[in-house]
């Protein structure tokens, strides 16, 4: 398993210390992180949601998809 180095207050870690034994403080902080991570694809899973019911960005994508295939190629330099 990779080792994280990272850098947090001296007194959290004074807290987690003394609250939280030795052998458990890796899988505790894999869970908290666990958490967070999941919490913030939540989030951009219903920004995505969002973006795809805007109608007027799906109109102007719309309109650019005419240009696929109108001939013109990017630089090949």
């Amino acid at each position: 398993m990779p080792k994280v180095l990272v850098s947090l207050p001296e007194d959290l870690v004074r807290r987690m210390r003394s609250l939280i034994p030795n052998r458990m403080r890796s899988k505790v902080i894999a869970k908290l992180l666990e958490e967070e991570l999941a919490r913030r694809e939540e989030e951009l899973y219903q920004c995505a949601t969002e973006v795809e019911k805007d109608e007027a960005l799906n109109k102007e994508m719309d309109e650019w998809e005419a240009t696929v295939g109108d001939g013109i190629e990017p630089e090949s330099w």
